[in-house]
């Protein structure tokens, strides 16, 4: 069992036997009738794991699951869905270590991270479970006499759940925790580059149903699979919302198709994130914040900073200070507890990244540092990289795109107005910061006029965000919101109800018809 090896899992003796021999023993229902997938590990390349991915049939069996089981789950009191969530949360504390081992070997970031990402799946468990005691309506005032109004929320029905590779575990996380409490059954399809992750949390969920045998069994379940699994999912009509994080090509196939049937869904896309520096700021900590923004996850989440929008009289201090920091940072394995980058997930990464240098060179700019990649002993199928400064232009094409790698282009700007100005220039919405200690340059940045994105932050970075707030962005972002604040209400329906308590029958808007 998948279970077995969260126990039993040491990434630094031999863990590919261990990993093939526990996902074919394990996996035989989640998939086995369609194409194979071979499962690599970035750090080496080497494979850690074979099977077959889910059928036509299989997947569509999963969706039928899926019904039945909301249509149990719907029936069970929130805060029972809620102690289900919170002994969920309990087995991840208990595994913590040996889950963030996995999400390390089979998407290669610092072990640092991996616990990072483990903790936001605590953390969600934690407010879910509190949130399962607060999915509340509105009480509303009547123009009727006799009559009282209110809004419930109500279960939606079976979530897809469709992941990316770079956090693995936390965003489906992010979703399931709060659409279980809700009351809705959940189909997980991880990415194809790491589904060994989304197994590992599929038994622990099944191991903590044991508790429950009121719970539906098909409250949660995994399909493994490509893009054609994806596309079965999100053409269901049974399937009220679909969750997608991925690219933006990806969303706007999902985008479309789910809107044909008239669905919902919920669009977590590209981040082409900016920070500003203005002469006021702090320079100490907007390094170290610039730093881990832009090279954390070897610059692969929606996250990372991109685009660093500098003042023309502090520009040459902070790159001649971030090419020094740059210097001093340790690439290499990523179980190593001294290492602060990884590798690149795999060789296409690395081409894009390539690709992406070479245009910017075309469009004027200079690069200042990194680019190359770093060949490891024993590592030489894991594709490590110096990370990259480019100093540019604002209005270059390239610096509009989102390249999954770590390229940081800096920009510079002379007036507030127009670094705001460049900043929101892309098409991108996501995640933003400012630093400065000018009050004015603050508001403004936070303001209807200022930074267009979902995400805007003063004196801290870009990557990232707290459970308790809503975490999306807007534009080509795609407009989605999930995690904290009042993010279940995307995993509902909402029904007006009126009351009539008297003994007429008044329409609204003062209507006679006697």
């Amino acid at each position: 069992m998948i279970s077995q090896l969260v126990e039993q899992l040491d990434i630094y003796s031999d863990p590919k036997s261990k990993i093939i021999s526990a996902v074919m023993g394990r996996n035989r229902r989640l998939s086995g009738e369609s194409a194979p997938l071979r499962v690599t590990t970035p750090i080496d390349g080497s494979e850690i794991a074979l099977f077959n991915m889910a059928s036509k049939s299989q997947t569509e069996q999963v969706i039928t699951n899926a019904v039945d089981a909301f249509i149990s789950l719907r029936a069970i009191p929130a805060p029972k869905r809620g102690e289900f969530i919170r002994e969920v949360g309990s087995s991840f504390r208990k595994h913590k270590q040996k889950l963030a081992e996995l999400i390390t070997l089979e998407c290669g970031k610092i072990l640092q991270e991996s616990l990072g990402e483990v903790q936001e799946v605590i953390d969600i468990c934690d407010f879910a479970v509190g949130l399962s005691r607060q999915l509340h309506g509105l009480t509303i005032v009547s123009e009727r006499p006799n009559h009282r109004m209110m809004e419930q929320w109500h279960p939606l029905g079976p979530v897809a759940v469709i992941s990316a590779f770079n956090f693995p575990m936390a965003v489906w996380a992010w979703n399931a925790m709060l659409a279980i409490v809700c009351g809705d059954s959940v189909i997980w399809k991880p990415s194809e580059k790491t589904p060994l992750c989304a197994l590992a949390c599929q038994s622990l969920i099944e191991e903590t149903l044991k508790q429950f045998p009121e719970l539906p069994d098909a409250l949660s379940q995994v399909v493994i699979g490509d893009y054609s699994v994806g596309e079965l999912l999100t053409r269901d009509a049974r399937i009220p919302l679909v969750s997608a994080t991925g690219s933006v090509p990806m969303g706007r196939k999902v985008a479309t198709t789910v809107a044909q049937r008239l669905g919902r869904s919920l669009l977590e896309l590209g981040g082409n994130n900016g920070m500003i520096v203005s002469p006021s700021a702090d320079i100490e900590l907007a390094l170290r914040a610039i730093v881990f923004s832009a090279v954390g996850t070897c610059g692969q989440r929606c996250t990372t900073l991109r685009r660093l929008i500098v003042h023309e009289s502090i520009a040459d201090e902070l790159l001649s200070r971030l090419v020094k920091t740059y210097a001093g940072l340790p690439i290499g394995d990523p179980t190593n507890p001294k290492t602060l980058i990884g590798p690149l997930i795999d060789q296409q990464a690395y081409e894009l990244m390539q690709v992406a240098i070479d245009q910017a060179r075309e469009a004027g700019g200079t690069v200042f540092y990194g680019g190359e990649q770093i060949t490891l002993q024993g590592k030489e199928g894991g594709f490590y990289v110096a990370p990259t400064l480019i100093e540019i232009g604002g209005t270059a094409e390239v610096v509009k795109r989102e390249t999954f790698a770590p390229i940081l282009y800096l920009i510079r700007y002379s007036d507030f107005a127009e670094a705001v100005k460049i900043h929101n220039s892309v098409p991108q919405g996501l995640s933003s910061a400012v630093f400065t200690n000018d009050l004015r340059e603050s508001e403004f940045f936070l303001s209807a006029a200022g930074s267009d994105c979902g995400l805007a932050n003063v004196n801290i970075g870009t990557s990232g965000a707290e459970i308790g707030g809503a975490f999306g962005g807007e534009k080509e972002t795609g407009g989605g919101r999930e995690s904290g604040s009042d993010a279940w209400k995307n995993y509902m329906r909402r029904t007006t109800n009126t009351i009539n308590y008297g003994h007429d029958i008044p329409l609204a808007q003062g209507i006679k018809f006697d």
